[in-house]
């Protein structure tokens, strides 16, 4: 097929999806799957059938909430804050390898009433290749009755910002911004301390132009990933970033050779199963 026809085939494929599913409440993170979802359905439906729906929560970056009420608005996605309150369920603190599912079902608490007044399905943008990694939280969301359009579409990732690219929308090549938690190695007792601590230190370091960072908590120590293009840029401001992390309140700041993992910290748990 050509360039068109694949994006066609795309569009086509996913406006199948999401009218085959109806009205919607789209847990909408401001990332290029959710932003993906909520753009495909103001197109495929009435713009009353569709509601972009973000936590306001602790293990969001800061700025982020603002970012994705402003997101919606330039594209006519209605939007809502919903406030969550994971950090008081003493399952999603104690961080052990399902905390995600906690932290979904405290989602799942306050969007499902919402779809439920609307007479609609909550939907997130999982894609297929989210599948094959640790995301309990999936589970949690299925449980609770959400379903995922980008996976009924047979949508990839590289799908997914294809066809993101295609329509214009501004974040199709944004990096992923997992929750601050996910920094946070499991059996560490999530905090609201720590996930400020973890926020100003990425934070420092993306004013420092490093737009894909995690810096990942391990006491006194903060092991900071970048894509591995980036490390010596990392290692030109070594000056300048340990300054910047000791600030927020860590004692040694290390880099990972190895580079930035999406889900790096999951690999404990099959370490630990193997």
């Amino acid at each position: 097929m050509t360039v068109d026809a694949v994006t066609q085939d795309l569009a086509n494929r996913l406006d199948t999806a999401i009218r085959s599913i109806g009205p919607m409440v789209v847990a909408f993170s401001g990332g290029v799957d959710s932003s993906l979802v909520a753009v495909a359905a103001v197109k495929s439906l009435p713009s009353e059938s569709v509601l972009a729906a973000t936590a306001d929560s602790a293990s969001f970056a800061s700025g982020e909430l603002d970012q994705c009420q402003r997101l919606t608005q330039s594209w006519g996605v209605p939007w809502q804050a919903v406030s969550t309150d994971e950090l008081s369920d003493t399952r999603y603190q104690a961080n052990n390898g399902d905390r995600c599912f906690w932290c979904k079902t405290a989602l799942m608490d306050q969007l499902a009433p919402l779809a439920k007044e609307r007479s609609a399905t909550v939907v997130l943008g999982v894609n297929l290749d989210d599948l094959g990694d640790h995301r309990p939280g999936q589970q949690a969301a299925q449980e609770r009755g959400a379903s995922f359009p980008l996976v009924d579409a047979g949508f990839s990732k590289a799908d997914v910002r294809h066809l993101a690219k295609a329509w214009a929308l501004e974040v199709w090549d944004r990096p992923a911004m997992p929750c601050l938690a996910s920094r946070i190695p499991y059996g560490t007792e999530v905090k609201l301390t720590l996930l400020s601590r973890i926020d100003r230190a990425e934070a420092a370091l993306r004013e420092l132009g490093l737009g894909d960072v995690r810096v990942r908590h391990y006491g006194d120590t903060a092991r900071i990933e970048v894509p591995t293009a980036d490390i010596v840029t990392v290692a030109e401001q070594s000056e300048t970033i340990t300054q910047a992390l000791r600030s927020v309140g860590y004692r040694y700041v290390t880099v990972d050779l190895a580079g930035l993992q999406s889900g790096n910290l999951n690999l404990a748990l099959s370490q630990s199963t193997a």
